[in-house]
C-alpha cells in the first residue's frame, strides 16, 4: 500500500459509524462490538435476520452477512447448496452461501471503499435493503426444499411465481 493510500485509509471515516445510524434509524437492535465489527437484528416477513458487518481498514472494504434464522439439517445440505446455486444465478449484487459450521443460509456482500472519504448512508442503506429483499424473496424456496419435500428446481420455480392481486 502506498503512503497516500495508507494516509487515506487512516483518515477515512469508518463506515460502521454510518451503518450504526442506519440501523438505529430503523429501531433495530444492534451491538457495536468494536471499531471493526457490528451485529444487528432486522425483522422480516418470514423470519428475523441476523446482520453482521465487518470493516477492514487495511483493504478499505466492508463485508456484510445477512443470516436467516434457519438451520439446515446435515442430510439436506446438498439439496440446499444446489438451491443456493440456482438463487445466485438470479442475483445482481451479493450471493447466497451457507455457514459450514452450523448450516445457516446467509446472504453475503462486500463493498470496496478505497478512495471514498466516507461511505454514503444511502449506499449502505441500499446494501442492507437489497440483502433483506433477496432473503425475503428466496425464503419460500428454502422452506419448500427443507420442509416441503420439493427439489431445488421445483422450489425455485414455485418461489419465483409472480402473484397478481390479493386473495
Amino acid at each position: 500500500m502506498s503512503a497516500l493510500s495508507t494516509y487515506a485509509a487512516e483518515t477515512a471515516a469508518n463506515p460502521l459509524d454510518v451503518i450504526e445510524q442506519v440501523i438505529a434509524a430503523n429501531d433495530w437492535a444492534f451491538d457495536r462490538r468494536n471499531d471493526s465489527e457490528m451485529a444487528a437484528e432486522a425483522p422480516g416477513k418470514w423470519c428475523d435476520y441476523g446482520l453482521y458487518f465487518s470493516w477492514s481498514r487495511e483493504i478499505s472494504a466492508m463485508h456484510f452477512n445477512c443470516a436467516f434464522d434457519l438451520k439446515v439439517p446435515e442430510k439436506q445440505r446438498a439439496a440446499l447448496y444446489e438451491l443456493l446455486a440456482l438463487a445466485n444465478e438470479k442475483l445482481w449484487i451479493g450471493h447466497f452461501g451457507m455457514d459450514a459450521e452450523d448450516g445457516m443460509p446467509l446472504f453475503r456482500h462486500s463493498v470496496l471503499l478505497r478512495g471514498a472519504s466516507v461511505a454514503s448512508a444511502e449506499s449502505l442503506e441500499d446494501m442492507v435493503d437489497i440483502a433483506i429483499t433477496e432473503c425475503e424473496r428466496f425464503y419460500p424456496a428454502f422452506q419448500f426444499v427443507l420442509w416441503g419435500g420439493k427439489s431445488p428446481a421445483e422450489a425455485m420455480q414455485a418461489a419465483m411465481l409472480e402473484c397478481m392481486g390479493e386473495a
